[in-house]
């Protein structure tokens, strides 16, 4: 891995947790284990997956920088967190990510949460 790539996974890796503090207590500890789970598993991709791994956790991270700065701004409206995945972008995913997918909603969705999902087309707020 070239030292110019090394240093933007690690930048990107430390951007997602500092992000995540914007978030309630249970998504963000929620949110920094999956960040750290994902990295270390695409740790040895090749440079195609790696490109999209990274341009997806950019885009994620650009979506998590706007809704913090929204929810700072309106500071009397509950915090508002979360995107919709579009079914044609399920459908590129692989059964393994299918399944990753599958535990995080359950994880996210226990009971005793400070936030919900639901399957709206819009957020959760």
């Amino acid at each position: 891995m070239r030292a110019a790539h090394v240093a933007r996974v690690r930048a990107l890796y430390r951007r997602l947790l500092l992000l995540h503090r914007a978030l309630p207590p249970d998504l963000k500890a929620l949110g920094d284990q999956y960040v750290k789970d994902e990295f270390r598993r695409h740790k040895a991709v090749g440079a195609d997956e790696a490109q999209r791994f990274l341009q997806e956790w950019e885009a994620y991270a650009a979506v998590l920088w706007q809704q913090a700065n929204e929810n700072s701004q309106n500071s009397t409206e509950k915090a508002c967190f979360g995107a919709v995945l579009p079914e044609e972008k399920l459908n590129d995913f692989r059964d393994e990510q299918i399944g990753q997918l599958q535990e995080l909603m359950q994880e996210a969705t226990k009971p005793n949460r400070q936030f919900s999902i639901t399957e709206s087309n819009k957020p959760k707020c």
